[in-house]
């Protein structure tokens, strides 16, 4: 499990304006390799008026039209004063938004203490939202998990399990019953929130299946582009194990069992895999069923109390 930086040079080489966010260097080259470890952003006006220790470190620090503003009005002595408290804690960055033209003391600041200026367009309340979402994505605790990732009718479905179960087989099956690979064999999953986990497919092997017999085959070039996405939340794990005689499995299916991925409670299915069972079919109605449940249908329950209601009625 790692928790990715990213320094200031990465954020920019991220593409930013492709979310909407274009983003320029205007001073502070040389701290280009600090590092953004928090994807929250801090806007504290306060830090210019001598609060400077609300400052959070490994956060971009943002100045709108009242921090820019409220700079040009004080005297010079005040500024460097200001600017000097600021930035002697550990901030990655200084974004300017509304396309503001800074002070020259906060050029000179910015050079001096080596802290990346930068400045975009975008109003401040949107440049927060896009700044937020795109560290968010890119500083996602993430993990790699061996298994197959699939889209089954909108439901991303995790299927794992020791090697040579049969969950490629699995995943070829779904595939050509009209649902949509995401990652075979590696899963990379990320977790984005509190209680979401998304899971994608590493660059290198997109697309691309290993089946026993077959070898690896490209599921895009054999089903078209619709059989195959990017990435996919992760909404349900289906564990094949191989039958035990000897286990006593869940038959009613009442009580809710629970995978944790990234700290994050997932519901999980225990599947035994034996001759004669049709793993794709098994899967694809545990997805149908999970569905049902996330709408507030849960068919053994239903059952139980009508059994209940049943046995404690009238003779």
């Amino acid at each position: 499990m790692t928790a990715p930086a990213l320094s200031v040079a990465g954020l920019l080489r991220s593409k930013p304006e492709a979310v909407g966010l274009p983003l320029e260097l205007l001073s502070g080259r040389a701290g280009l390799e600090r590092t953004i470890s928090s994807p929250h952003i801090q806007k504290t006006g306060l830090a210019l008026a001598g609060f400077a220790e609300y400052l959070q470190p490994g956060r971009v620090l943002v100045f709108g039209e009242s921090e820019v503003r409220y700079l040009e009005s004080q005297d010079a002595t005040l500024r460097d004063t200001a600017l000097t408290a600021a930035f002697s804690h550990d901030i990655p960055c200084v974004l300017i938004t509304g396309g503001w033209q800074p002070p020259e003391e906060l050029l000179a600041a910015s050079e001096r203490y080596e802290v990346p200026l930068l400045r975009t367009a975008v109003t401040t309340p949107l440049a927060i939202a896009k700044l937020g979402s795109l560290l968010e994505d890119h500083l996602a605790i993430r993990q790699l998990v061996h298994g197959v990732l699939i889209d089954i009718l909108g439901l991303g479905v995790l299927i794992v399990g020791e090697s040579g179960i049969g969950k490629s087989e699995c995943a070829l099956d779904l595939v050509v019953r009209g649902h949509r690979l995401v990652a075979d064999d590696t899963v990379e999953v990320r977790r984005r929130g509190e209680g979401a986990v998304i899971g994608t497919c590493p660059e290198l092997t997109r697309h691309h299946m290993e089946v026993r017999g077959l070898g690896v085959i490209n599921i895009r070039d054999l089903f078209g582009v619709a059989s195959t996405r990017t990435a996919k939340r992760v909404e349900l794990v289906v564990q094949l194990e191989r039958l035990d005689p000897a286990r006593e499995y869940d038959r009613l299916g009442l009580d809710d069992a629970v995978y944790d991925l990234l700290g994050v409670h997932i519901p999980l299915i225990q599947m035994p895999v034996a001759p004669g069972r049709s793993l794709a079919i098994l899967v694809e109605v545990a997805a149908r069923n999970q569905l049902l449940r996330t709408r507030g249908r849960h068919a053994a329950r239903d059952l139980a109390a009508r059994l209940d209601k049943k046995l404690g009625g009238p003779v």
